[in-house]
């Protein structure tokens, strides 16, 4: 009887750091791990919304079990659509991106008044399918739907496919029932599809209303609202989990369900498939994944969805599931509340726990540009050329007609349905608007032919109401590329005449060809008719004005040989001509290449206006995290100029940062704080000046040290921060009282959890900088009044010392040799983030060296295969066998490329040889294993065969009548049983897998650290076989 239980550990760390089983050890300040095998919900307490998560199997990696990936929404940030990595669900980093622009556009970029807050990328869909990984999702200004195709997810390139339409909170599903057919599946408050051609570049079917709410009248959660949708196939049904959120209802989750996909569409009779049933309605927590998790040969499915925790953000949790009758029931009979913790669905080994609850979404940084550099950032565009100006339609009346003295309508033409008539009011002619049914019933004039891109407008109009509500928002809108773009909006208060005017730079890149000025009310959900207002106006104007448009160039993206840690992201594009890590090394320099202009609005919300930090390029930012969040930054200021504002913030749409400015030479150092209610417009001036009573005059001091202490945990919904800072390091004030208190505002604007930034602006001229040190994270407010704790950097510090130079290999000795002399730098902190930055880094670090020097199971051990059944056993260990020799460091696939290979901390040997017809490769792993010899369990090292792969160079036909190539089951006559699938999700087309049914060796680590052996019997992977096309 033999198998591979649980590597055993062939060297262990020295030092004092705490067991992985000890709920007291480290973990990041993300992980919602309590280190006693359960977590806590939500996961990360940090801001990760919309997720889609995708697991790749043992057998279809080299890591030896399987891995899980999550995409998520950032919107206008970049880079955008990050990858995250897990491998027990609860524990993530970062490790990709999609994209690191999603276009170079004026609004994307922050350009030109422009900008994509509320907009950009929004919910998507990760699938993995026949080893590609593919991420889709929706735009709200870029162009519609986009799919980036990668065989790589780590650290491959991503090929971007524009679909050129829109589709609402899209899944991406792969139909391996109907051998693997693409669809996407989109709507809200229903749910439609489309097929796809297998490159997925086009939209071969369509099928609209699959279902709609109206399907099920006896489910009163489904409303109009539900969305959010995401397909899944297992067990014979399509299960689709919705949120909606019924009238007096919370946040919660539908299940759809059917066992034919397209519902009516394939129904014998051509009626309603899918059943619907509220599976979760608890706490909020709602719009997500199902996951699937695989123990000894069973899969389950879970559940992985978010809860809106503002102002953290939203929030992910896992909840498990249990399953009758095809229904889930989540949590705790179907209850689940914030705090509340769950068993592990996923037992990992104890090294790796350890290590993986100190995985991360955010990360202290001293800026050392040591970060690796990823394939994403190495994007290629082709920029437009400067548009060409007819200076005939500079400075001139666009629009015809629009004081209205004619009498007439015309040129003027009603959007929608609604009844347009001139009337004669206050002794003016005006155009009278009636009898609307949405909010885009009105007036609207072609405009074809005379708008450019490139060019900034002017528009305006008089607009007056008498009956309805007491306020109401008007808009001039162009009507373009299947979207309305806001010129100038207004609020009116009912019987009073109101003027509406503002600027709109037409974006390179838009097809302006086919374009209408429109007059509109906003649209908002469940409206009613009191809201289509009646109204009266007048004096509609749009004219094209002089002035220099900033054009987008090759060096804004240009790689510029700085490589940022993945938790970071820009508030936009950055430009890349204006930051750098490598002018001043060991400091990220922000350089003003832009001013502000006090003039840039929302391209979609109320109060439209942007506050100068908002307008600001180059604004670098990572998650915050609750309940307490704390940052340190070391800031030089030397390079301000006149006009110049710096510093590190606490943002949303609502903000307060912690900045210094630059006012005839001096630098002045003060809190500025915007909080809800918002106005229409305002003085931006104002809005940014000084808090009375928190301002110092920083003299010729050169660098300022700033602290943000920000608080979730005193006042629900509320953020308050402190500010302190020091011209020492050492010496800490506060800035002030705690600024805030800071909201969520709703509005769609920016739409995201706060986030620290640091930012630099320029009010009068382009050219200061300042340079800044470093990033401390910590979990420790000073307020908490604590003394500081040294316990975690002195016991990590003493663990590094024990290794000697020969215990590692020679990069693993020089990372840690850095990594440790920053911590013993540590020598006389003043802030506990000096302190947890440093033994967070090496405490990770220590644990990741544990895992490397204590090998895991093989992904799959199994006996020596035949291309028959054979009841010959499996290879023994030798006696004293040779220790492998360092590996080559290759990148492709350990089971088809010969020579050594060292993946996930282990050692693999691959050698290919001709076998009858084709080529066959046979993998071994240098591990430990267990067998059962003689009544008893035996533990030896040597290289341990893993599987044989069969390379593509036979047809299918040719491997007809072989067991390995055909689906099914066989049992030999020595009575070996043999199970073969062929093109399944695990396969991909145009593969099998066998497994044998054999005697094994099950193992298992206690808490008390002692292995416990029992003898099984389980189906065990053992052969590949690879068709030719």
């Amino acid at each position: 009887m033999t198998a591979i239980a649980a590597l055993v550990v062939s060297c262990s760390l020295l030092g004092t750091v705490a067991s992985a089983q000890d709920p007291q050890d480290p973990k990041s300040h993300t992980s919602a791990d309590n280190g006693d095998g359960t977590y806590s919900v939500p996961l990360f307490n940090a801001d990760v919304p919309d997720m889609s998560v995708a697991r790749v199997p043992a057998a279809e990696n080299s890591e030896g079990r399987d891995v899980y990936y999550m995409l998520s929404t950032t919107m206008h940030l970049s880079p955008g659509a990050p990858i995250m990595k897990s491998y027990d669900l609860v524990n993530w980093e970062t490790v990709n991106y999609v994209y690191d622009r999603l276009s170079m556009g004026d609004a994307s970029s922050l350009r030109n008044g422009e900008n994509s807050y509320g907009a950009g990328q929004w919910a998507g869909s990760l699938r993995y399918h026949d080893g590609k990984f593919y991420v889709g999702f929706n735009t709200n200004n870029v162009g519609g739907a986009y799919i980036f195709v990668t065989d790589d997810i780590e650290d491959g390139a991503w090929t971007r496919i524009a679909l050129g339409h829109g589709y609402h909170d899209m899944s991406l599903f792969f139909d391996e029932a109907d051998g693997g057919t693409p669809y996407i599946f989109h709507g809200a408050g229903r749910t439609s599809a489309v097929q796809l051609s297998d490159d997925l570049t086009e939209v071969v079917a369509q099928y609209p209303d699959i279902v709609t709410h109206t399907d099920f009248a006896d489910e009163p959660a489904m409303t109009p609202a539900y969305e959010g949708q995401q397909v899944f196939f297992f067990d014979g049904y399509y299960y689709v989990p919705t949120i909606t959120w019924p009238p007096g209802g919370g946040r919660q989750v539908v299940l759809l369900r059917s066992t034919e996909l397209l519902g009516r569409y394939t129904a014998a009779d051509g009626g309603n498939t899918y059943e619907a049933k509220q599976v979760l309605d608890s706490d909020g927590f709602a719009q997500g994944s199902l996951v699937p998790v695989t123990t000894d040969g069973q899969t389950s499915w879970h559940g992985f969805f978010f809860r809106d925790t503002f102002p953290v953000g939203r929030i992910p949790a896992l909840i498990p599931a249990t399953w009758q009758d095809g229904w889930p029931t989540f949590g705790d009979r179907g209850r689940v509340r914030v705090g509340d913790s769950f068993d592990h669905l996923i037992t990992l080994p104890p090294e790796l726990a350890a290590a993986q609850r100190l995985k991360s979404v955010v990360a202290s940084d001293d800026f050392r540009n040591d970060a690796p550099h990823k394939p994403f950032r190495d994007e290629q565009w082709d920029l437009p050329a400067a548009p060409e100006v007819d200076e005939s339609l500079i400075g001139v009346e666009l629009l015809g007609n629009g004081d209205f003295e004619s009498g007439e309508v015309a040129p003027w033409a009603v959007q929608y349905t609604a009844d347009l008539e001139v009337a004669a009011v206050d002794g003016s002619q005006v155009l009278a608007v009636s009898g609307r049914v949405n909010n885009g019933s009105g007036p609207g004039q072609v405009l074809d032919g005379k708008v450019r891109n490139g060019v900034t407008y002017s528009s305006s109009m008089r607009v007056r109401y008498d009956e309805g509500p007491d306020t109401m928002r008007f808009i001039i809108g162009l009507s373009y590329g299947g979207g309305i773009k806001q010129a100038a909006s207004a609020v009116a208060v009912r019987g009073e005449w109101t003027d509406v005017a503002g600027q709109f730079a037409v974006p390179d890149g838009d097809d302006v060809s086919d374009i209408t000025l429109v007059v509109e009310t906003p649209w908002g959900p469940n409206q009613t008719p009191a809201d289509q207002v009646d109204y009266l106006v007048d004096d509609i104007s749009f004219i094209g004005r002089a002035g220099v448009v900033e054009q987008p160039v090759e060096a804004e993206y240009a790689h510029n040989g700085s490589n940022l840690d993945l938790a970071w992201q820009w508030n936009h594009n950055p430009d890349n001509r204006y930051w750098s890590l490598t002018e001043r090394p060991g400091w990220l320099r922000l350089t003003n290449g832009h001013t502000v202009t006090g003039t840039a609005v929302y391209s979609k919300a109320p109060e439209r206006e942007l506050a100068y930090f908002e307008e600001a390029r180059n604004t670098l930012s990572q998650r915050t995290f609750g309940p307490k969040a704390s940052a340190e930054i070391a800031m030089d200021v030397s390079g301000m100029l006149d006009g110049d504002v710096a510093g590190l913030a606490t943002y949303t749409r609502s903000f307060a940062y912690a900045g210094v400015k630059r006012v005839d030479g001096e630098l002045t150092l003060g809190v500025v704080q915007r909080l809800q209610p918002f106005a229409d417009s305002f003085d931006q001036d104002a809005a940014e000046a000084f808090v009375p009573g928190t301002t110092v005059a920083l003299g010729d001091a050169e660098v300022v040290h700033l602290k943000a202490d920000a608080d979730f945990e005193s006042s629900p919904g509320q953020l308050w921060v402190q500010f302190r800072y020091s011209l020492d390091g050492q010496q800490w004030h506060d800035l002030g009282s705690p600024a805030g208190p800071l909201t969520m505002d709703w509005s769609l604007s920016h739409f995201m959890g706060y986030r620290f930034g640091i930012f630099n602006y320029a009010l009068e001229s382009t050219g200061g900088h300042v340079d800044v040190d470093h990033y401390l994270l910590s979990g420790t407010l000073s307020s908490d009044g604590l003394e500081l704790d040294r316990a975690l950097l002195d016991d990590s510090i003493a663990a590094a010392a024990t290794f000697g130079e020969s215990d590692l290999a020679p990069d693993q000795w020089e990372e840690l040799q850095a990594v440790l002399a920053r911590a013993r730098a540590v020598t006389t902190p003043s802030t506990q983030n000096q302190i947890d930055a440093p033994a967070l880094e090496l405490a990770a670090l220590l644990a990741q060296l544990r895992v490397d020097a204590a090998p895991e199971p093989s992904p799959s051990p199994t006996p020596t295969p035949t291309p028959t059944p054979s009841p010959s056993p499996s290879p023994s260990p030798t006696t004293s066998p040779s220790a492998p020799p360092t590996p080559g460091g290759s990148t492709g696939d350990v089971y088809d490329t010969p020579g050594f290979h060292r993946v996930g901390g282990r050692t693999w040997q691959t050698t290919c040889e001709p076998y009858s017809q084709t080529l066959r490769c046979r993998t071994d792993i240098w591990a430990t294993t267990v067998e059962a010899v003689d009544g008893r369990f035996v533990q030896r090292t040597g290289w341990t065969f893993n599987n044989l792969t069969y390379l593509p160079l036979l047809t299918r036909q040719a491997w007809a009548g072989n067991p390995l190539g055909n689906a099914g089951e066989w049992t030999s006559d020595e009575g070996r049983r043999w199970r073969t699938e062929c093109d399944t999700a695990a396969t991909g087309r145009g593969g099998c897998r066998s497994y044998i049914w054999t005697d094994l060796v099950v193992s298992q680590q206690g808490a008390d650290g002692v292995w416990q052996h029992r003898a099984s019997q389980d189906w065990v992977f053992n052969n590949m076989v690879r068709f030719r096309n």
